[in-house]
């Protein structure tokens, strides 16, 4: 057993092991996939039911999750497993608000993925949907996982199902974007596991609530914050290593490019919480700048790129990488709104990227192209489609009342607190937002029918009401209640905040305040 583990840290009101069940059922859905008998017709069909069986399984443990999570624990973990397996190695699982945000968006999500995939999946059905239970349940591990070398496993091993269904089920250039994306993920991640090798011979423990806990020298903190810098910002992703993301993206089948977009782009950002952060305050105080400087740079040079995107896919998927760059400066703000905006924002990115890659998917279902200028009219054909696609464009810009404006206004006000000049910067992306937003529904939406098979398309089906209503419905619920949110995530926020204040810069409110120079306050650090 790890030295340092304490059994008392967490509790488990429930009783049995969900957290286990949730990673056992898509494993077993899986094999069942992989493995059935039969005639490849009822092989396909049987994939279908089963994998959208148990993601809905799944994501009935999400609501008895959030139902039954205590928000006045004394305690950060709760629904704590724990089972040491050999060395230092345990299955310890376990959850606080925030991984509990990101598990039930993953839960709620894959449901919607399985469904997009009923009818456009049509070749080497089990093995699809085996392999997207499989993600599930790498993702699901991520955000569960308490030992240090299971959350490597689970968050490298998200790539190889990842990676098959680009490669496999992509489009014509899916040998070239999928590797990309495994590559650059996976080189990434080469520096992590050697750092995590060494905070385990140098801590005595693999327990991750206790290494968040663990003090390092100020010379470790350095090289330990840039070997997993290196596969946070990669699997953001920052700049300029997002050049993976439009290709992967553009080639992937729809299903995986919500996944992508949804929640595997999200697991950059929750490292930077759980690792960077509580793990090395200093360095990641020290490098505050680096962080702001990348962010800045992707914020004002990814929206330019999405404007001029004729591909919608490629521009949904620059504005991802524009959305993230304000979730990682605001991370790094040091302060409660900053860090509570980001959570926001990566659960409302989550929801709206995944309805417009949805809805990209609807398109390219009846017309088999993703050209912008190509469309033009589908509101007199498909007028609910156009209503779902506007109202989802205009969550991503940040419409008050929708989703993502809580999370980019306590952003933006997080931002302002630590640096105002950063602020005003970051604020050029609601601009440019609503730019290429409204740009893109004018093309698509209005206008005169340009596809010459636009005239016989038809509206949305059962199944895609199925996938559309639900995330609408959320996306209102979160944009007029955020507080049913923020209260969730607000106690382990606090706690990450008492464990770094001290180590913050002074802001530029905090000098303000005090009448000193910024440049002064700069050369009394040094």
């Amino acid at each position: 057993m790890n030295q340092l583990h304490m059994t008392d840290i967490g509790i488990n009101q429930l009783g049995f092991p969900i957290l286990s069940l949730m990673m056992l059922f898509p494993l077993l859905g899986a094999f069942w996939c992989f493995l059935a008998p039969g005639t490849p017709e009822w092989r396909a069909q049987n994939a279908r039911v089963t994998a959208l069986a148990v993601t809905l399984i799944d994501l009935g443990f999400g609501v008895l999750l959030w139902t039954q999570f205590d928000l006045h624990a004394d305690t950060s973990w709760q629904f704590i497993e724990h089972k040491d397996l050999f060395g230092r190695f345990s299955w310890s699982l376990g959850v606080d608000g925030i991984a509990m945000l990101l598990i039930v968006m993953t839960v709620f999500l894959t449901p919607m993925c399985v469904l997009a995939s009923w009818r456009s999946i049509t070749d080497r059905v089990p093995e699809f949907m085996g392999m997207f239970m499989i993600v599930e349940l790498m993702l699901l591990g991520v955000f569960m996982a308490q030992d240090l070398f299971l959350f490597y496993i689970m968050f490298e091993g998200s790539l190889v199902p990842m990676f098959m269904l680009i490669g496999i089920w992509g489009g014509r250039r899916r040998f070239y974007a999928s590797y990309k994306f495994f590559l650059y993920t996976l080189l990434g991640s080469l520096l992590m596991m050697i750092a995590m090798l060494y905070m385990a011979n140098k801590a005595g423990t693999t327990y991750i609530p206790t290494l968040m806990q663990h003090d390092f020298s100020r010379t470790e903190q350095t090289w330990l914050f840039f070997a997993f810098f290196a596969s946070f910002a990669v699997k953001t992703p920052m700049w300029p290593v997002h050049t993976w993301l439009p290709d992967a993206h553009v080639q992937a089948p729809t299903a995986a490019s919500v996944d992508l977009a949804a929640v595997m782009l999200k697991l950059g950002g929750y490292g930077f919480l759980r690792f960077s952060l509580p793990m090395f305050p200093d360095a990641s105080a020290d490098y505050m700048w680096l962080i702001f400087a990348l962010s800045l740079i992707a914020v004002v040079y990814t929206s330019l790129v999405a404007l001029v995107q004729q591909d919608m896919k490629k521009l949904i998927a620059y504005s991802s990488v524009a959305h993230m760059a304000i979730v990682t400066m605001a991370l790094f703000t040091f302060n409660e709104e900053g860090i509570e905006g980001a959570l926001m924002i990566m659960f409302a990115h989550g929801l709206v990227s995944g309805a417009l890659f949805l809805c990209v998917g609807v398109i390219y279902d009846r017309l088999h192209t993703r050209e912008i200028d190509r469309f033009g009219g589908l509101a007199r054909n498909m007028p609910v489609f156009a209503t779902f696609l506007l109202f989802f464009s205009m969550a991503s810009i940040g419409l008050p009342g929708l989703s993502s404006f809580p999370g980019e206004l306590l952003s933006m006000i997080g931002l302002y607190h630590r640096s105002s000049w950063a602020a005003v910067i970051a604020t050029t992306s609601i601009i440019t937002s609503a730019a290429y937003m409204l740009y893109l529904c004018r093309r698509v939406i209005f206008g005169p029918l340009k596809h010459p098979d636009a005239a016989a398309m038809f509206d949305l089906r059962p199944r895609e009401w199925a996938m559309f209503a639900p995330i609408a419905a959320v996306v209102l619920w979160m944009g007029v209640y955020p507080e049913s949110f923020l209260r969730v995530i607000r106690p382990d926020v606090g706690r990450l905040i008492s464990r770094i204040d001290h180590y913050a810069p002074p802001s530029d409110s905090a000098l303000k305040a005090n009448n000193v120079p910024a440049a002064t306050a700069a050369a009394g650090e040094h």
